[in-house]
């Protein structure tokens, strides 16, 4: 009954919200971010001590921020991943430098975008598939109808999905090997032998080699992009900033490079980074 039943109360659900104004969703959201804030929890403790610790300056203005950023993502969520109107989903996206992403793919080696959980990083598949044909990196829930809605719901006509899993990797791989763009998002804990050990803001991170074999295979350019915020019903602008050199054959320097790209897209826009997802934990084998 849920494989049946899940699939189309969450479709619902989604479609609901997704017709709403984008200036809506993101008052809305904020006030979600707020009532949260407003309770303890779990969340909000984790995303209160890693704030702290990555930016010793900040204050409890910020952490209250940066919670209602987290309520504004989870309501923009449906209104990327439901619309298909790319010209007006572009109108929303401050960017001069598309060219960027057109010279390097000329190379025919790829491209490998990158980008930590930060700001509305769920518009970032839509937008750049609206001009190429790419492949997204996704954890994949442990409910199998669950997964399934969510290939179906965020795939595009350029725009695939692939389940981390081995699957996956090989995905990835034939994408690069095409001359064609794959999306990583770094910051998540890799599962225990798929990563290393790396600082992240000046803490131990497990942190994935994936992006480093990906490169070295396919000698693909690696560009760091994020989608800010720039208020509600402002748009977004994205940023985007090519690493200036290949990463490193050794796995720790690689990561410790790619953590360290991390890092200088958060402090663009700290308060909006999901600073509550437990990216410090020890990986699960």
């Amino acid at each position: 009954m849920r494989k049946v039943l899940g699939p189309a109360v969450v479709t619902l659900i989604f479609r609901s919200l997704a017709w709403l104004p984008l200036s809506l969703l993101q008052a809305l959201g904020a006030c979600v971010g707020w009532l949260t804030w407003q309770f303890p929890g779990t969340y909000k403790r984790r995303a209160e001590e890693n704030f702290s610790r990555a930016f010793p300056s900040s204050n409890a203005s910020m952490h209250r921020a940066a919670m209602l950023s987290v309520g504004k993502m989870m309501l923009e969520m449906p209104y990327w991943w439901v619309r298909r109107n790319e010209a007006q989903l572009n109108r929303q996206v401050e960017c001069k430098e598309w060219q960027l992403f057109d010279a390097a793919l000329q190379s025919g080696k790829g491209v490998i975008l990158l980008s930590p959980h930060v700001g509305c990083f769920e518009l970032l598949g839509p937008i750049y598939s609206s001009r190429h044909k790419s492949t997204v990196l996704f954890r994949p829930p442990r409910q199998i109808w669950l997964q399934a809605w969510i290939v179906k719901m965020r795939s595009r006509p350029q725009l695939t999905m692939a389940p981390a899993n081995l699957s996956g990797v090989r995905t990835l791989v034939k994408t690069l090997l095409r001359g064609q763009t794959i999306g990583i998002l770094p910051d998540q804990v890799p599962t225990l032998g798929e990563g290393v050990w790396a600082p992240f803001f000046g803490r131990p991170a497990y942190t994935m080699t994936l992006v480093q074999r990906l490169q070295s295979l396919s000698g693909a350019t690696i560009f760091i992009i994020g989608a800010e915020r720039k208020g509600i019903g402002r748009g977004y602008r994205l940023h985007i900033h090519p690493m200036p050199q290949p990463l490193s054959a050794d796995p720790v320097s690689a990561a410790t490079e790619i953590n360290h790209q991390m890092e200088e897209m958060i402090r663009r826009m700290p308060t909006q980074y999901l600073w509550g997802y437990n990216r410090y934990k020890t990986p699960a084998s």
